[in-house]
């Protein structure tokens, strides 16, 4: 079977990867966590997270017609490092909901056009109308990240975002939209270990990009820009939310109970809601490299 990008994911695993994030994923068994220091030494079993996940979901069906009612405007921005879960978590809060009110943005590259705007110019027309959620799939903190990672934008173009995202956020929170911020953090063992799984999986080989090969080297200067943008971000009306993705059963849940704790929707369950795991879900002290 041809492997994507030359089975370089691969090859990084046998050449480059760390000796320890190696020895992590040869004797790590399918439900164990990689992670040394994730407060958990396995998966979420499966049948437990499915039933928590089914009262998860009926919450948010209560919640989406409360937004309809009443025209709220929720937007759910996802960041994390590639394979850290964005994706899988969105698809689970989208499952039972209309999707007609329920929107996910994942936009491309910046157009020629694009790239000379306001870099917040392109995101704007996405934002939430009335009773509608957004999920947005990677958000304006491109720039924050990914673009500094791989020298997409100048120095002075990322320090000037830094200037301007808390403004921007505070109109938006003071415009009345519901603003959520979702970090996704994932070890670099387990990150290295999912890419492989994709590699090998005809079905989940669509998922790797060269970004996704080329991150894998700069694990370093992601780890150094990550916590810089969090800090700098996490604001009284937009704070982040940080959580441990090692195991994607127990962040899923994480990031839809932090969501509707924070919203006031009518029959709301608070035994079916459960509790947030603060041993995987909080802020920006939580993050771990």
């Amino acid at each position: 079977m041809d492997l994507p990008f030359d089975g370089a994911i691969s090859a990084f695993f046998e050449n480059d990867a760390p000796k320890e994030v190696r020895d992590a994923i040869q004797r790590g068994d399918k439900d164990d966590i990689l992670s040394h220091n994730y407060p958990y030494s396995e998966e979420m079993p499966k049948k437990a997270y499915e039933k928590e996940l089914e009262k998860l979901q009926i919450e948010l069906v209560k919640m989406q017609s409360w937004a309809k009612e009443t025209g709220a405007r929720i937007a759910i921005l996802f960041e994390g490092r590639d394979g850290a879960g964005k994706g899988g978590t969105i698809k689970r809060f989208r499952e039972n909901i209309n999707p007609r009110g329920a929107r996910v943005v994942a936009l491309p590259t910046p157009s020629d056009t694009e790239a000379t705007q306001w870099y917040f110019q392109r995101y704007i027309t996405h934002l939430p109308a009335a009773g509608e959620i957004v999920f947005f799939d990677r958000s304006w903190y491109n720039r924050g990240v990914v673009e500094h990672v791989f020298d997409f934008c100048t120095p002075d173009q990322r320090q000037l975002f830094f200037a301007q995202v808390p403004d921007f956020e505070k109109l938006l929170v003071a415009d009345g939209i519901h603003l959520f911020k979702v970090w996704l953090n994932v070890g670099q063992a387990e990150q290295l270990r999912r890419f492989l799984d994709r590699e090998k999986d005809p079905l989940k080989q669509w998922k790797l990009s060269w970004i996704d090969v080329e991150g894998l080297k700069r694990w370093d200067t992601y780890t150094k820009a990550i916590p810089e943008t969090l800090t700098i971000t996490h604001t009284q009306a937009a704070p982040w939310t940080v959580i441990r993705s090692d195991d994607k059963r127990r962040a899923r849940l994480a990031a839809i109970r932090t969501v509707l704790s924070a919203l006031d929707y009518p029959r709301k369950d608070k035994k079916a809601l459960g509790k947030i795991d603060t041993k995987i879900c909080g802020g920006p002290e939580l993050w771990d490299a």
